[in-house]
């Protein structure tokens, strides 16, 4: 592989690119082809009624850590999609398993061929998932700078989807070429072929799932690639490093998102003295008790994105140097695991206990609870906006057996306080703990577009700032 040193992006190519992809004209030819493909796909199932449309986007200019970004007004179909790596470190060593110590990966090593493709396909596949997902909303946006954030995330998830096509195209060849197409053959929902991972084909019907979506399951993507920017694979590691600059604002979007309904709903509350859930609704806010519906299902549904607990696959690619731990570097222990035990929950005699396990076994594990904690942190900035407003109601995660479809827990019936249940006690109060389909039909029925710069919906409070230091009324969209 061509060492490449230079940071900026060549936005002169028909594929922008940081890779030297002009000289390597097979390959060239082979994502050109696939270009046109990957249009039609986004033409199709990408952000509906959006062509003549000028949005004011985030473009990537360079890699570097800083001055990485440049904004301007981009029509949606004309955004330059293309290929982006971090800058490679020279003498880059791989910091854990069977190669610790050992030079960093340029090509795929023949052993490690069939696991690299796999962890790269699952990773690409979730990227045009979301964009799919999120096709309808721009028709009921509550503001021009919510719809803004939506068609960012929109474009920079499409581009994550082509960093994975690159990798297939460059090392893994006509596998990797068919792979490649079948990224745009499936569908979010689709019941013949759907997405890969079961979160990637729920219905993200309107923007409170959206908010909930980006900031449970968008999180769930940091911790995957930065275990993934760890690995001794130097491509997937640096192509990882620089998608954690983009999925950042993506998170934020939902943390924030959450918290302007949080904070609309108790200005509302606090103003006409209210406390009933139904009076809460009649004044066109979403209710606390929904919120933490909601908050139940996408934490436990994003909690099945990290697979089972215990999981040789998770210990293979670890020792094989193939996924690290998040923030791998920073953790003082030997990197191999051998002998090592890590605790897990589980169902024993009709209670929760726990378990101590080889630790090779229970990364999935590992870095679910990593997740979790960063996730109660957002819970715990959420719940200043109802204290503040000396309202006394507090958010909380429900137990990590909660509603789990996969891994241990599949197949148990635990509530959000850890009890474990009869299958004929969950059903009579799981609605309690659940959003209905009335919940959904409420919630939809706030839904409405707000397109005059610097209006928003009533059911969300206006941000306590704009994009790129610009007012909250800044024309952020133009409708042409």
């Amino acid at each position: 592989m061509t060492e490449v040193t230079r940071q900026t992006i060549d936005y002169s190519q028909r594929i922008p690119n940081n890779v030297d992809l002009s000289n390597d004209r097979t390959l060239q030819r082979a994502l050109e082809r696939w270009q046109p493909e990957f249009l039609n796909w986004w033409n199709e199932a990408g952000p509906a009624n959006t062509a003549s449309s000028q949005v004011y986007l985030r473009t990537a200019v360079s890699v570097d850590r800083d001055g990485w970004a440049n904004f301007g007004y981009v029509r949606m179909p004309e955004y330059r999609w293309g290929i982006f790596l971090a800058p490679q470190e020279g003498d880059r060593k791989t910091h854990f398993g069977d190669h610790k110590d050992e030079p960093a990966w340029q090509d795929v090593p023949g052993e490690y061929r069939s696991p690299l493709r796999r962890i790269i396909v699952t990773q690409g596949d979730t990227e045009p998932a979301s964009v799919e997902q999120q096709r309808l909303l721009g028709a009921t946006c509550p503001s021009l700078y919510d719809l803004r954030n939506l068609f960012q995330v929109n474009v920079e998830e499409a581009r994550h989807l082509w960093a994975m096509v690159y990798l297939l195209h460059r090392y893994f060849g006509r596998d990797g070429r068919e792979e490649a197409e079948a990224l745009l053959q499936r569908r979010s929902g689709d019941a013949n072929n759907p997405r890969i991972l079961t979160a990637f084909n729920e219905n993200t019907g309107h923007w409170l799932a959206y908010f909930m979506f980006t900031f449970f399951t968008d999180r769930d993507g940091k911790f995957q690639l930065a275990a993934l920017a760890e690995s001794a694979f130097d491509p997937l590691a640096r192509t990882a490093k620089f998608m954690l600059t983009e999925e950042a604002h993506h998170m934020f979007i939902g943390d924030s998102g959450v918290a302007r309904v949080l904070q609309r709903t108790c200005e509302v509350m606090r103003e006409n003295n209210l406390t009933d859930p139904a009076e809460v609704r009649a004044h066109g806010v979403i209710d606390l008790e929904t919120l933490q519906r909601f908050v139940n299902f996408h934490y436990a549904v994003t909690l099945d994105l990290f697979g089972a607990e215990i999981s040789s696959n998770a210990a293979s690619y670890y020792t094989g140097g193939l996924k690290g731990r998040y923030g791998e570097s920073n953790i003082h222990d030997d990197h191999l695991l051998v002998s090592d035990f890590y605790t897990i929950q589980e169902v024993a005699d009709g209670r929760i206990t726990e378990r101590q396990v080889p630790a090779l076994t229970a990364l999935n594990a590992r870095l679910r609870d990593d997740f979790t904690r960063e996730v109660q942190a957002g819970l715990d900035r959420w719940n200043r906006i109802p204290q503040k407003h000396g309202i006394p109601f507090r958010m909380t995660l429900p137990h990590t057996g909660f509603n789990r479809k996969i891994g241990i827990f599949a197949g148990q019936y635990v509530s959000p306080d850890g009890q474990v249940l009869s299958k004929e006690d969950w059903e009579l109060h799981s609605a309690q703990w659940l959003p209905s389909q009335d919940d959904h039909a409420f919630v939809s029925s706030l839904m409405g577009r707000i397109v005059e710069p610097g209006k928003f919906a009533n059911w969300i409070a206006p941000p306590a700032r704009g994009i790129n230091d610009l007012s909250v009324d800044f024309e952020y969209v133009r409708f042409n």
